[in-house]
């Protein structure tokens, strides 16, 4: 922090979603720089480990009851809620539950920006870049690229379109359409890397579906940027500049681990396995931060390479 400047000086941003690991990352990193941060979580007593500058509050993830009154002058609101993706079979109820688990929230930070005087400045709403559907082949996505059609495209562009009426009440709205973050902390990265540490790593599937990936500082660091920087609204793509097929992100995380990359794990094993979840591994999209770019967003891990060394290396 530099000397004499006063804390808290940029304001107060609450985050929806703080305690998970981009939440906590982002948490970090704006405590850090002066901001004051209201962390909203239905357990705000087992929020541990926050730094100075930063406090846990707690909400039902429903309404605006109990937390809605600290909207009002709030510099804005990072919308991060939502039930893992990836955290069970697909069955009917659970798609609800991942529904649910998006749209309640931001019902109530609507509601609660509704109710507020003084309104904040922006809302950063969390999204995914599987809002372009899961099966793209080769084809370059920018934010330009249209919507999918399958489960996750449609969650979505629900999800995204679960906070537009705040645009109508004059705050700024921009939509954070995340790739895979790579993390120790928590995510797909620990996953993968596993089978590659006991020397059984391989591609998935026929290898060749892209895997648009961001490091998780570059993700938080992404988010505080479009929170500082008041011409950036709209959707963005959070994703390295380099996205990768998953035969090269295979043979980078097994160089890196100095471990051999010899097996493959068919495609039926995987929806055999996963059902209709296997999508997550066998689809994805060749998505690229064209956005950020144009905003000359300073990417500090551009390729999958450094980035992992970065993480894993010894």
């Amino acid at each position: 922090m530099v000397e004499g400047h006063n804390v808290n000086a940029r304001g107060r941003v609450l985050i929806s979603g703080g305690s998970g690991m981009i939440g906590r990352a982002l948490t970090a990193m704006l405590a850090e720089g002066d901001w004051e941060v209201v962390v909203l979580s239905r357990s705000p007593e087992k929020v541990a480990g926050l730094p100075a500058g930063a406090r846990a509050v707690g909400w039902d993830g429903r309404t605006a009851e109990g937390w809605g009154e600290l909207v009002d002058g709030a510099a804005g609101i990072v919308n991060l809620a939502g039930r893992n993706i990836a955290g069970g079979r697909w069955t009917a109820a659970e798609k609800e539950r991942l529904r649910s688990s998006r749209l309640e929230p931001s019902r109530a930070i609507v509601e609660a920006i509704r109710a507020a005087a003084t309104k904040p400045s922006f809302l950063m709403q969390a999204s995914a870049v599987g809002f372009y559907g899961g099966d793209t082949g080769d084809a370059l996505i920018t934010e330009e690229s249209p919507p999918g059609d399958d489960f996750l495209a449609e969650l979505s562009v629900e999800w995204e379109a679960s906070t537009e009426p705040v645009e109508a009440l004059g705050v700024r709205r921009v939509l954070l359409r995340t790739g895979i973050v790579l993390s120790l902390e928590g995510g797909a990265l620990p996953k993968m890397a596993m089978p590659f540490r006991f020397g059984v790593g391989g591609s998935l599937g026929d290898g060749e579906q892209y895997m648009p990936w961001i490091h998780l500082n570059d993700e938080a660091e992404a988010i505080r940027f479009l929170m500082e920087h008041p011409e950036a609204a709209g959707p963005f793509n959070l994703s390295a500049p380099k996205p990768v097929t998953n035969d090269e992100l295979s043979r980078v995380l097994a160089r890196v681990l100095h471990r051999p990359n010899l097996l493959r794990v068919p495609a039926f094993a995987l929806k055999l396995a996963m059902g209709e979840m296997s999508r997550l591994l066998l689809g994805g999209q060749r998505a690229v931060p064209r956005a950020l770019e144009d905003l000359d967003f300073p990417f500090r891990f551009s390729d999958l390479e450094s980035a992992l060394e970065n993480l894993l290396a010894d």
